[in-house]
């Protein structure tokens, strides 16, 4: 299509299958990486009818939208760039931890990592694991070094790999064009204590990490009523309507306890 965005494949040095939009793909490629089989992703069919989000687990710890990523997101992207500078931020005095999306068609995994590594989420991540280690190195790092050090993770590649090829639809070659994008949506790092209580959008293909102005209340996940209209305004911005958009959330399905 040619008013499809070309961004996330655009100067990759390398590709990844594109990852379905399929909870059991991501729940089985987070615990792959290493977070608590506790964890797991599901499909939020509506936000409008109650009856459907009842059925949601709560607290819901991260959100994953997926939306078509058209010309209109070319331009979002360039504002983006205007509007602001590259973010710098490392260390554990950052508000979240932001991955720079240097691989192409993978932004269902970047995604993903933004999701477990932010927020109450973090807590589950096991310890010596792919992804524990992985954060451990990438921490300090500033995000172009970052970015390398998840490009080279043989581990998370393997991981991915074998996510990508285990979809209900056939998995299009890695250097595809592919015609939607994923975002997340997280607290800060310090909400697992109770702390950040601050929402932010976060896409590696942008600047950096955005807080969006939204502050959850005390007890409000990002499924609440803050949440919920911050992705309806993000739906309506990108398109006017919810064609073509999906929205997974990561919630805690048991009772146990954080490994």
């Amino acid at each position: 299509m040619s008013n499809t965005s070309q961004t996330c494949n655009c100067g990759a040095r390398k590709h990844y299958i594109p990852l379905e939009s399929n909870p059991d793909v991501f729940t089985d490629l987070i615990h792959t990486l290493g977070v608590s089989d506790s964890l797991s992703f599901q499909d939020v069919f509506s936000l409008d009818e109650p009856d459907l989000l009842s059925m949601i687990p709560r607290p819901v710890l991260g959100l994953v939208l997926i939306f078509p990523a058209m010309e209109g997101y070319d331009k979002a992207l360039e504002e983006d760039k205007k509007a602001r500078p590259d973010y710098k931020g490392a260390g554990q005095e950052e508000p979240v931890i932001w991955f720079k999306q240097t691989i192409g068609n993978a932004c269902g995994l970047y995604a993903l990592l933004h999701c477990i590594c932010n927020g109450p989420a973090r807590k589950y991540l096991k310890p010596n694991s792919t992804i524990s280690n992985l954060l451990q190195i990438c921490l300090p790092l500033e995000p172009q070094a970052r970015a390398l050090a998840l490009e080279a993770s043989e581990e998370v590649e393997y991981a991915h790999s074998h996510a990508g090829k285990s979809g209900d639809t056939v998995a299009p070659p890695a250097e595809d064009i592919v015609e939607h994008h994923y975002v997340a949506f997280v607290t800060g790092v310090s909400n697992q204590s109770g702390g950040d209580m601050s929402v932010y959008e976060m896409d590696g293909m942008k600047q950096g990490p955005l807080n969006t102005g939204v502050s959850l209340k005390e007890g409000e996940d990002l499924l609440g009523e803050a949440g919920q209209k911050l992705i309806k305004a993000f739906i309506e911005r990108e398109e006017g309507q919810s064609i073509g958009f999906g929205l997974m959330a990561l919630v805690k399905t048991d009772s146990e306890e954080s490994e």
